[in-house]
């Protein structure tokens, strides 16, 4: 195939957090399929995102974010394993994109095990009265549960939610933190955030 475009490359490197070495090979085996190089990074990343789940994070920021017009604001802590990582600006970028997500898409939960488990039961009961209220066959019932229940996940649960920057709606914030720990090579985990909207029910 003709030379790649080092603007694709750098494109996708941006994107998918990768190293350049590894985007220009990906790109050369997709043939310059940007997409699926990207798909074929993030599934890479997500692997070693997995080997390293087990370490400690015990350094990491504190962040703040107030929207303009001081009316919504958000806390979090998102933790590395090492001061060096907590310092870098892949690292501090990260934080700062996933404040702006909470300020912005208002999640209720971090991730889908934070759920409690009555609030997890009263959706599933309420989706599945709908799916036999619609005359669904009773076979089918809980598989369109489970996938209602997966929507249901990417409105209230911050890493399941789809990235507000990300047009496709294919990228969600865990891809956001995976691919910082493929570029990092540390474990980073988000640990908890609080969001204050102006005037809201305590």
């Amino acid at each position: 195939m003709a030379e790649l475009n080092v603007e694709l490359i750098q494109k996708l490197r941006a994107t998918s957090g990768a190293g350049m070495l590894d985007c220009k090979k990906t790109l050369t085996e997709t043939n310059g399929d940007f997409d699926k190089a990207l798909q074929i990074l993030r599934e890479k990343g997500k692997t070693q995102a997995l080997k390293k789940v087990g370490r400690e994070t015990k350094n990491g920021l504190i962040s703040s974010y107030i929207h303009p017009g001081d009316r919504i604001g958000v806390m979090l802590e998102v933790n590395c394993e090492t001061d060096f990582v907590a310092k870098t600006d892949d690292f501090k970028k990260l934080v700062k994109e996933i404040g702006l997500q909470i300020a912005a898409a208002s999640p209720a939960y971090l991730n889908r095990e934070s759920i409690p488990k009555d609030v997890l039961d009263k959706e599933k009961e309420i989706y599945r009265k709908q799916v036999l209220d619609e005359g669904k066959p009773e076979k089918i019932v809980e598989k369109i549960v489970e996938g209602k229940l997966e929507k249901f996940y990417q409105q209230v649960c911050l890493l399941d939610q789809p990235y507000i920057r990300d047009a496709s709606g294919k990228e969600k914030i865990t891809d956001l933190v995976k691919a910082v720990i493929a570029k990092t090579g540390e474990n980073i985990q988000v640990r908890r955030f609080v969001r204050f909207q102006l005037g809201e029910e305590l």
